[in-house]
């Protein structure tokens, strides 16, 4: 039941870093970004136990501040190499 909790959590990541990203990120599709949150979940997830993050019986701030970071790194990876350019190459 974890795995569903994190995917679900991984959504709202995902826009989360699209919001915190700077730059243009909207160049990118809705899908794109929802699947960055939810890899920057799994990520997270795991660097804050290889930080030796503790779980607690409330919210894990740490954990989901690590998350939110990688989440917006790679919403702003997504957007350099899969972006969609309205500039013309010249």
């Amino acid at each position: 039941m974890e795995i569903i909790g994190l995917l679900v959590a991984g959504l709202i990541i995902g826009l989360l870093g699209k919001l915190v990203a700077p730059g243009d990120k909207d160049n990118i599709p809705i899908w794109l970004t929802l699947l960055c949150g939810i890899g920057g979940v799994l990520i997270g997830y795991y660097v804050s136990g290889a930080l030796g993050v503790d779980s607690t019986d409330g919210i894990d701030w740490i954990r989901w501040i690590i998350s939110i970071v990688l989440a917006a790194v790679l919403v702003i990876a997504a957007s350099t190499l899969t972006g969609r350019n309205n500039r013309a190459v010249r």
